[in-house]
């Protein structure tokens, strides 16, 4: 049995039999996904899980960014046991439980901003977001939307229209929500105006304020925007750090056209990056956030806090029949609660060196680009040399093979970069173990390269 404190990984069978079958059954009845890799989990604590053929792994994915109090954490586990034994589902939308209510009250306390908030529930990230534009076109009676290039927020139709990461995301599904510009996002690395913006961030933001001022005066009317919905680093979409003042300057221009500020933390927030949100980092407070993923460490739920004053102000306007759902809830306190007791903190401590481990590895291999990222939500991006800068996707996926083979689990993002997202609740010994593994693959295929 695995305690989730082991050191290193042990790999004995890749993949094994017992791998092999499931996977077989999986390629049979499961619809097709987004499947990555042969890992064939049998029992997952803290940052390590065990596979059906007696492997043992370092989880570096989180569940995709989900188990940020690690895998199976035992006060998320008893809160979910001691709910499950009162009741399982009683329709929140429709009736009344505390555990919801008390949820709601605490996301109130823990968001940004002394100003009156309401809670929506929903099951997933693009339910939190289907809300957040059902409530903005309902409230403000506007109807066009800006969100940026590189954005994910989903894939329902409404949610698919704002995300704008991978073009595999929208082949076929036109036609999308209409009413949705996209602005270019101030990528440090790489960006359309060719700047640099690690050399100069100002510029960059500048370049960015300015088209979006252009776009307002040509083609959309800013008085008939209902939201601007933005990442405040973007995931899916590569873990792109924007400039410090972007979001300040971005605010300014939502504010001064009576704009919603629509901050995503669905992959960013709940303590991933040494802070609670992400847009902390940021001195923005936003006037909605959606979250989810980490939410319940596991347990589906979302939530949209928006302002009281633009509640829905009729009954069935909007609703669901799973939002909300008494387990998620319990589970989600408790998850507040492990966070707050020392989990974000260590994300912040553990952030700092893992930054200046990948930032070594990208001055002494000439693959890796850029290494960026902040708290436990970094990444680097693979290139076929540092002068051209030209993404190297077949490069990134080896490396991440490597890896795997050698008792690591990552995932990639954007063209051609590795995230690395594991539990916050990691040791210094289990982040320096996994670092060298990690440097091992990034340095065999370096060589290849040469």
């Amino acid at each position: 049995m695995i305690t989730g404190k082991e050191s290193k990984p042990n790999i004995l069978n890749l993949v094994g039999s017992n791998a092999d079958e499931t996977i077989k059954k999986d390629g049979e009845y499961m619809a097709t996904t987004t499947k990555a890799l042969p890992a064939v989990v049998k029992e997952a604590k803290g940052i390590v899980f065990e596979d059906v053929d007696g492997n043992i792994f370092f989880d570096f994915t989180s569940g995709i960014g989900v188990a940020n109090t690690g895998h199976s954490h035992p006060k998320v586990v008893e809160a979910i046991k001691k709910q499950a034994e009162k009741f399982i589902h009683f329709a929140g939308t429709d009736f009344y439980y505390d555990v919801q209510a008390e949820l709601a009250k605490k996301l109130v306390e823990i968001t940004p901003g002394n100003f009156g908030k309401k809670v929506y529930y929903g099951n997933s990230g693009a339910e939190a977001v289907e809300a957040a534009i059902k409530m903005a076109r309902w409230s403000t009676k506007r109807k066009f939307f800006v969100a940026f290039v590189g954005a994910f927020h989903g894939r329902t139709m409404g949610s698919l229209s704002l995300t704008a990461s991978k073009v595999i995301h929208k082949q076929r599904f036109f036609p999308w929500m209409p009413g949705v510009i996209h602005i270019p996002y101030p990528n440090p690395y790489r960006n359309p105006f060719g700047i640099d913006g690690y050399e100069e961030p100002d510029e960059l933001v500048n370049a960015v304020i300015d088209y979006m001022r252009y776009i307002f005066n040509h083609l959309l009317p800013a008085d008939e925007v209902a939201a601007i919905f933005v990442e405040p680093i973007q995931g899916e979409g590569g873990y792109v750090v924007p400039p410090k003042n972007f979001h300040k300057e971005l605010y300014k221009v939502a504010h001064e056209n009576g704009i919603l500020f629509v901050d995503d933390e669905i992959q960013a927030g709940f303590g991933r990056t040494g802070k609670m949100w992400a847009i902390e980092h940021f001195d923005v407070i936003p006037d909605v956030i959606t979250t989810a993923k980490a939410m319940a460490s596991g347990i589906p739920i979302s939530a949209c806090v928006y302002p009281a004053a633009n509640d829905f102000k009729v009954k069935g306007a909007h609703s669901t029949t799973f939002g909300g759902n008494p387990v998620a809830c319990a589970a989600s306190l408790a998850t507040i609660d492990v966070l707050q007791n020392g989990l974000i903190s260590n994300a912040e401590k553990q952030g700092k060196y893992m930054g200046k481990r990948l930032k070594e590895m990208e001055e002494n291999y000439e693959i890796v680009g850029d290494a960026r990222g902040i708290g436990l939500m970094q990444a680097t991006e693979i290139v076929k040399n540092k002068e051209s800068k030209e993404i190297n996707p077949k490069a990134r996926d080896e490396i991440i093979n490597k890896a795997f083979y050698k008792g690591l689990l990552l995932l990639g993002c954007g063209d051609s970069s590795i995230r690395y997202i594991p539990p916050l609740l990691i040791d210094s010994e289990q982040l320096e173990n996994a670092l060298n593994l990690l440097e091992d693959a990034i340095k065999e295929v370096d060589t290849q390269m040469k």
